[in-house]
C-alpha cells in the first residue's frame, strides 16, 4: 500500500489511500483518520485497507481525487520517536579522517544512534526555515522505517516483521554547531532541527525484489539547485541493516506504534555515485586537496530528493524543499 497525510488544518493531518502510480487518492475515514490512529491498530486495519488499495488502483473508487503531493504534510506530521542511526559507517568513518579522529572498532559493530525531535516535522514541499546561514545548513538524504508495537529487546531476526512502512528522509543538519555539542558529551540537540519526510509511506511489498535482507536495493537521488548532487544506492554498502537498527534501538525499551527509525546519510565506497549529504563531499575535498570546495547551503538553495523504481517511476514523491531565512 501507498499512504499520506494530507493538511486539513489538523496537527495530524486526513489519512489518504494512494494509487500505486501515485495519481489518485482516497480519504478512509471509516478505518482510519489519521497514520497514527492506522498504526495503532494495523493487524486489525491493514486487511481493510488492502482491499480497498486494489480498489483504487483498479479504478473501482467512485470518490477518489487526484493526489496532490503538495497538500501533503510528512506522512507521521508528528510522531512518538524519532531515532535515527548511522548505518552506513564508511560515511562516518570519512568524515572522523578528514578531522583527524581515530574511529573505535565498536562503530563496525555496534550501531550509532541519536534521538530527534519529533513533534513537528516539516512539510515534504515547505521552506526550511533557519535564523543563520553561519550555522552550515546541510541536508541528509536518507531512508526511514515507521513500525508497529515493537517489544523490548525483540531480536535481529523477529524485528523486520514489525516494519510496516518506509519514507525517504531529509535530515536537516546544521554543521557548525556540531563540534560544540559533541564536545559537551551529551550528544545532538540544537544541530538537528526539525526533519522532513517523502510525501508518500509505502509497505515493504511495493519495493519487490527492490526490498530484501531488510534493505532498500535502489538509488537515493538527491539533486541540489536542480542540479544531480548524488544517486548512491542504499542497498550497497548498509553496514546495520534495517532489522538490526529497530532490534538495537528496542534493547533496553519497547517501541509504541508510530516509531520512526532513520538509516542515516546513505554513502557509497563507490565516490562515482556522489553523495547524500555537503558534509561528505566537503570531506573528499578536505582529504584531497587539505580544505573544502564545496559551500554549505546558502537562503534560496533547493534540494530534491526521491526514489525511482524499475520502471523510473517515483515511488514515494518527492522531497522538494527551499531554505529560507527565518526571522521569528
Amino acid at each position: 500500500m501507498k499512504l499520506a497525510s494530507y493538511n486539513n488544518g489538523r496537527r495530524d493531518g486526513q489519512l489518504m489511500l494512494v494509487s500505486k502510480d501515485l495519481t489518485k487518492a482516497v480519504a478512509v475515514p471509516a478505518i482510519a483518520h489519521t497514520m497514527q490512529e492506522l498504526l495503532d491498530a494495523w493487524q486489525l486495519l491493514q486487511p481493510q485497507l488492502s482491499e480497498l488499495y486494489d480498489a483504487l488502483n483498479d479504478g473501482l473508487i467512485d470518490n477518489a481525487i487526484e493526489f496532490d503531493e503538495a497538500k501533503c504534510l510528512s506522512p507521521l506530521p508528528r510522531a512518538y520517536q524519532w531515532a535515527d542511526g548511522s548505518a552506513y559507517v564508511n560515511h562516518v568513518e570519512l568524515v572522523r579522517k578528514a578531522r583527524g579522529a581515530q574511529m573505535p572498532e565498536t562503530f563496525w559493530t555496534d550501531p550509532l544512534v541519536y534521538q530527534g525531535g519529533s513533534d513537528c516535522f516539516i512539510a515534504p514541499k515547505a521552506d526550511i526555515p533557519l535564523a543563520s546561514e553561519e550555522w552550515g545548513i546541510d541536508f541528509e538524504s536518507e531512508i526511514a522505517v515507521i513500525t508497529d508495537d515493537v517489544p523490548m529487546g525483540v531480536s535481529t531476526e523477529n524485528a523486520e516483521k514489525h516494519i510496516k512502512l518506509l519514507m525517504l528522509v531529509n535530515d536537516v543538519s546544521l554543521r557548525n554547531l556540531i563540534p560544540g555539542e559533541l564536545a559537551k558529551g551529551f550528544g545532538f540537540y540544537q544541530a538537528k532541527p526539525s526533519s522532513s519526510f517523502s510525501p508518500v509511506a509505502v509497505t515493504p511489498d511495493e519495493l519487490g525484489k527492490r526490498w530484501e535482507d531488510s534493505k532498500v536495493h535502489l538509488p537515493l537521488i538527491t539533486h541540489l539547485n536542480r542540479e544531480l548532487f548524488g544517486q548512491p544506492n542504499a542497498g550497497v554498502d548498509m553496514t546495520f541493516n534495517f532489522s538490526q537498527l529497530v532490534s538495537h534501538v528496542a534493547k533496553t525499551r519497547p517501541l509504541g506504534a508510530g516509531a520512526i527509525i532513520g538509516s542515516g546519510t546513505i554513502s557509497n565506497y563507490d565516490r562515482s555515485a556522489g553523495s547524500s549529504c555537503l558534509a561528505e563531499t566537503r570531506m573528499l575535498e578536505t582529504i584531497a586537496d587539505g580544505k573544502p570546495a564545496t559551500s554549505f547551503m546558502k537562503f534560496g538553495d533547493r534540494v530534491r530528493i526521491e526514489m525511482l523504481d524499475d520502471n523510473n517511476e517515483t515511488i514515494f514523491g518527492s522531497i522538494d524543499q527551499q531554505v529560507v531565512e527565518y526571522k521569528g
